[in-house]
């Protein structure tokens, strides 16, 4: 038999010319053994843990059901046959030139294509990864051969149909039925076995609950099965023109992803493909994920948002919290909002919104960097109007609260537009932008270097500002999150550990002094209210976008640092009158919720202090002037600093109103 399928291969091969590929089929079928065919069926669940190892959920192969050939219809079976491999029963378990046109193709630089029998995908799904590459497909040929010389074409279709993927999570025809057609598969009709047929060669190309286009396919495969059923003379003509398209079931999401746990899964599975573990792997593999996430602060992420999200908020409000450890970006928590099965974009990591003023600290470490002191005087009337490359650019402050001289560090505490914004002019929005990068703002948060980059107007994710906070607490040093922190294999081995890397981009002296600004904010600024009872060394930074579309509070303890957004589905959609507030800040249900949070992930750990500020730049107050455009009736312009301006609180505008605020910048603390 061997010297057959030798010689057959050897003629086939060498027929094409492929001298290459001939010595690898010929060494492969030396050298590969063909391993249990049980293995797969009974492979296990891949386990997500916490990081002291209580389970977090599952995902995979639990969804499975083995059904002897013989409890699985023949009309069944004969369906799935119609669609992949009508000669199975007849010929052998490779084709020829199925193979040919696959090789052929892969040597011209294409891609590898299939042509496979049913014994070859058997061979492929159960034993082999998903690469494309031609000594892969020379091992699933050999593992093919094998299978047919060890097992009846009956037990291979029973394998086969027992392991197939069939989209939504399901493996086999058993699982399959329940998830497309609610019943068991001795109870499907012709129809819905057509169907199943239909899928399982692409679930995710022909499953209808995907998309309009998905629909369309299906009902085409489904057509395209029927005819060749009936060609087969497996079905009659009759039995054809009555098989009508059957309802198909909506996709559900597996319940072991409902709840704000099934963003964390789907977070770790995004990760851990990333990191090149194929869902393949993932969903049969018998692996175990040791996440980074700390129980006991997850726990308390959960529970600080039910406890301080207003009792009758809306329902498109969405909440997004990300903690991170500084120096190594660990994810400590994550709530990406409260049921994965009814909402699958995560609001921790994937939902956007309007940054406010928590971009306010990159101006102040860019200043910083530059020598400006925290003691530096500034005007922080309102409304001011700046010179934006010549244009107008009119701000006021929240509240349009005065301030008519005012530190860098009092600003800070207050949240004053109208002093970061020359702040920003001052040290350049290009440095302010440079900074946001460093700190660990990605490059796909767009950020244009303009006046207005540090009142917050790009939208980052939670995420991303929870690594600028982790980097500020870390005393400058950088380091990216993230959640998969072990994989181990089905035999305990270790497959992946990760290996945290920080890197220094800001000096400890600018961290310092920093720190002790952002202190300010908590102890006597826009978070004093919402922080209250923290009973720890705190510093963070407010945040509202223009018209009160979301509210950030980001902060951080010596050992933790976490951010905490409130946003609604858009931009347009005020979060004001939820919880019966007029206007909701950073420093009301966010600072809450963070402080809520923290309280409960920081409970039993030491109490640390920040270092102490470096004062660069001096102690000394220092009158700083910034370019003002002065609004008036015929549009002149000056310039006016601390000492002895004028400022624009008198102006006329050139519509007879008093000052400029017919048209301002607002974002709020």
């Amino acid at each position: 038999m061997i010297r057959k399928i030798f010689i057959r291969s050897a003629i086939f091969i060498g027929g094409l010319g492929f001298v290459a590929v001939g010595s690898l089929f010929i060494y492969s079928y030396f050298t590969v053994s063909i391993p249990n065919p049980n293995a797969y069926v009974n492979s296990q669940t891949t386990i997500i843990e916490y990081s002291n190892g209580t389970e977090i959920g599952r995902l995979g192969a639990q969804n499975r059901t083995i059904v002897p050939l013989a409890n699985i219809p023949l009309y069944v079976r004969r369906a799935v046959l119609a669609a992949e491999d009508r000669s199975f029963y007849s010929e052998h378990a490779f084709s020829i030139t199925g193979i040919g046109r696959a090789i052929l193709n892969n040597l011209r630089g294409g891609a590898l294509q299939g042509g496979s029998t049913i014994t070859q995908q058997y061979a492929k799904t159960a034993f082999l990864t998903p690469d494309r590459k031609i000594q892969r497909k020379i091992k699933e040929l050999v593992i093919a051969i094998k299978l047919e010389q060890q097992l009846s074409k009956d037990q291979i279709l029973e394998n086969y149909l027992n392991t197939i993927y069939m989209g939504r999570g399901s493996y086999g025809m058993e699982t399959a039925a329940q998830q497309y057609f609610n019943r068991d598969v001795t109870q499907l009709n012709l129809s819905q076995a057509a169907v199943l047929a239909s899928i399982l060669r692409s679930p995710g190309y022909y499953d209808p609950s995907y998309s309009a286009a998905n629909d369309k396919r299906l009902h085409d495969r489904f057509a395209y099965v029927i005819q060749g059923m009936l060609k087969a003379n497996w079905i009659t003509a009759e039995q054809a023109a009555k098989a009508k398209f059957p309802r198909v079931s909506p996709r559900v999401t597996s319940g072991s992803l409902s709840g704000p746990k099934g963003y964390i899964i789907a977070r770790a599975q995004q990760e851990l493909n990333a990191l090149g573990f194929s869902d393949q792997q993932l969903l049969v593999g018998g692996l175990v994920i040791k996440t980074t996430l700390d129980e006991t602060a997850q726990q308390s992420a959960v529970d600080a948002v039910n406890k301080q999200t207003p009792r009758k908020a809306p329902n498109n409000l969405h909440i997004g919290l990300v903690a991170v450890r500084p120096g190594t970006g660990e994810i400590v928590a994550m709530y990406g909002g409260k049921d994965y099965v009814v909402r699958q974009l995560n609001d921790a990591t994937q939902s956007i919104a309007l940054a406010g003023s928590t971009f306010k600290p990159f101006a102040l470490i860019a200043a910083l960097e530059k020598g400006i002191p925290l003691t530096s005087l500034w005007d922080g009337r309102s409304p001011q109007v700046f010179d934006d490359a010549g244009k107008p650019y009119p701000v006021s402050n929240y509240g349009n609260e005065q301030f008519p001289v005012v530190s860098l560090l009092k600003a800070t505490a207050n949240s004053v537009n109208t002093v970061f914004v020359p702040l920003g002019i001052n040290v350049g929005p290009n440095a302010v932008v440079d900074v946001a990068r460093r700190a660990g703002i990605p490059q796909d948060v767009a950020m244009m270097p303009t006046p207005s980059v540090v009142l917050g107007v790009a939208s980052p994710h939670v995420i991303d500002v929870a690594a600028a906070f982790a980097t500020y607490a870390a005393q400058g040093i950088y380091a990216k999150p993230f959640l998969v922190s072990e994989v181990l294999g089905a035999n305990k081995g270790v497959l992946y550990q990760a290996k945290p890397q920080g890197q220094e981009v800001f000096a400890k002296d600018v961290m310092a002094d920093l720190t002790y600004a952002l202190g300010e904010v908590v102890r006597s600024g826009t978070a004093t209210y919402g922080t209250a009872g923290l009973g720890r060394p705190a510093a963070g930074k407010t945040g509202t976008s223009e018209q009160n579309a979301s509210a950030w509070f980001s902060g951080y303890t010596p050992q933790l640092a976490a951010s905490v957004a409130f946003f609604r589905d858009n931009a347009s959609q005020s979060l004001n009158g939820i919880g019966g507030l007029n206007s909701v800040t950073g420093g009301t249900f966010p600072a809450k919720v963070w402080t809520a949070f923290m309280k409960g992930a920081l409970a039993g750990q030491p109490k640390l202090g920040f270092p102490k500020p470096v004062h660069i730049g001096g102690t000394a107050p220092t009158p700083m002037s910034s370019t003002l455009v002065i609004a008036t009736p015929t549009g002149t312009t000056g310039s006016t600093g601390v000492s002895g301006a004028t400022g624009v609180s008198g102006a006329t505008g050139a519509t007879g109103t008093t000052g400029v605020s017919g048209a301002t910048a607002t974002p709020t603390p």
